[in-house]
């Protein structure tokens, strides 16, 4: 996989206000997210537009190449396979494991995904 010591690159899954989903890829989570949610000028059009509200999951990888990959994936899942996905993360195995190699991911821990979240209020 990859040490800690290494810098990691993340895909993951923002919900917006209208219960919509967007998906995307950075190395510092937290800043992402608050790029985001506070409608900054480096936040995505999307999110903009859709009030990001909160961050549903996330995973790490070692390079960009592999967080560009899973998030092409996860972008092209149905919205009720994300909602599944997001309510039981042992389903990237299952939705994506002919696409992905799974084991190259690690999910962030909920309390991580947590304190970002409660950062923003």
């Amino acid at each position: 996989m990859f040490s800690m010591e290494e810098k990691k690159y993340y895909t993951y899954i923002i919900r917006c206000e209208d219960n919509s989903l967007y998906t995307g890829i950075t190395t510092d989570l937290k800043r992402r997210f608050f790029e985001h949610y506070a409608k900054l000028k480096e936040g995505a059009k999307y999110t903009k537009k859709h009030n990001a509200k909160f961050l549903e999951i996330a995973w790490a990888s070692k390079d960009r190449k592999l967080a560009s990959k899973m998030e092409y994936h996860i972008k092209r899942l149905h919205k009720i396979d994300k909602e599944k996905l997001i309510a039981n993360p042992k389903l990237l195995k299952k939705l994506l494991e002919n696409r992905l190699e799974i084991e190259e991911y690690k999910k962030v821990s909920k309390k991580i995904i947590n304190d970002i979240n409660n950062s923003t209020k």
